[in-house]
């Protein structure tokens, strides 16, 4: 949209041009009108400076292990997987990486993505973004490997151990369970026995569960006697083999872990929809997920472009968020949200780094005269 200065023009540029949504980039060395000269001076000086740490996490990337929905489709019995993913990550973030000003938003459709903003977040490199996406890694392979998960080793990572203990056991066995009813049919749980790397087991517990196949259980009902059937034989039998210790988690895990586009978080000049945009496709507006509140969120019940117009004419669209009646607009808390739990303690740290680094340059201009 051209060279944007402040919020006034880019509201000009946004009015005259119609963007049907607005993609999210990097702080480049240089003004991206002036790349193209750049480009044939030689130099490499159009170069990415800054940009936040983003993860995308998409429900499309879960379509073997829910069974409701499948592509873009998205429901109450498996958006739930985007609430553990948030829950682990959000933790992360702040517990074993320190970050403090972290945005979720809903991308309109299918998925979430994730904004980190620190100013030490911001100037991560690319090998830094990689190592940073890498540690987050758990789910390997494709479609061909029966095992995708890999736990390795006698214990758990900390940052898994909590995880899985915090947030991935009780989800799986309380709500997966109920919402997905993951061993209730042979081509269910045939996809979980190929998990387990023991044959004789395998066997074991494939003739226990086509002997009980006629059974007057719910599937529900069905899936939860499996699922303990088949802890239970692991555990007589993990001393049998190193790779049968961690097989319950890896089974959880498979299901349950967050499935990141790492390739989205390793470079710093890929975009990503900003947020409060419209998704051209469902028409639903990109707002903010509270991380602390993220179970009480519903995909289907996000505002719609539609809906917005429909206020705005009826006059019952007001934006002062300040106003006592912002909450009644459809998009007043979502407002309030952003600008009280993002941007102002956001704005208040880059302050304060200003401050911070203007104190030390007048200290060093002092420390250069003393003599």
């Amino acid at each position: 949209m051209g060279n944007i200065l402040n919020a006034s023009v880019m509201e000009d540029a946004i009015k005259s041009n119609f963007p049907y949504k607005i993609d999210i980039g990097a702080v480049y060395s240089v003004d991206p009108d002036k790349r193209h000269a750049y480009a044939h001076s030689g130099t490499n000086l159009f170069t990415p400076v800054e940009r936040e740490l983003v993860f995308d996490i998409d429900i499309t990337d879960y379509d073997d292990v829910r069974y409701c929905c499948s592509g873009a489709d998205v429901c109450s019995k498996c958006w739930p997987l985007m609430t553990v993913a948030i829950k682990v990550i959000d933790t992360s973030l702040r517990e074993d990486f320190g970050f403090k000003h972290i945005l979720w938003v809903f991308s309109g459709r299918r998925g979430v993505h994730c904004w980190v903003c620190d100013a030490k977040a911001r100037r991560l490199t690319n090998e830094q973004r990689s190592a940073v996406a890498e540690y987050f890694r758990v789910y390997k392979g494709n479609e061909n490997n029966a095992k995708k998960v890999d736990l390795m080793g006698h214990s758990l990572h900390p940052f898994l151990a909590r995880s899985y203990v915090d947030f991935l056991k009780n989800f799986f066995e309380d709500e997966l369970q109920a919402t997905q009813s993951i061993f209730s049919s042979k081509e269910k749980y045939e996809k979980i026995l190929g998990m387990i790397t023991d044959e004789d087991i395998q066997a074991d517990l494939r003739g226990k569960w086509e002997n009980s196949a006629r059974s007057s259980l719910s599937e529900e009902a069905t899936s939860r006697l499996r699922w303990e059937q088949l802890k239970k034989t692991l555990q007589s039998k993990k001393n049998k083999a190193l790779s049968l210790r961690t097989c319950v988690e890896e089974i959880v895990f498979t299901f349950t872990y967050p499935r990141i586009d790492l390739e989205v978080s390793k470079q710093m000049n890929h975009l990503l929809k900003a947020p409060f945009c419209v998704h051209p496709k469902t028409g639903r507006v990109c707002v903010p997920i509270d991380p602390n509140n993220c179970d009480e969120f519903d995909p289907l019940a996000v505002p719609t472009l539609s809906q917005l117009i429909e206020e705005i004419n009826s006059g019952g669209l007001r934006m002062d968020v300040d106003d006592d009646d912002s909450d009644r607009s459809l998009l007043g808390k979502s407002i309030k949200f952003f600008r009280s739990s993002f941007l102002e303690p956001l704005l208040k740290s880059c302050k304060e780094e200003i401050e911070t680094s203007y104190k030390a340059k007048i200290a060093k201009t002092k420390d250069s005269f003393s003599w």
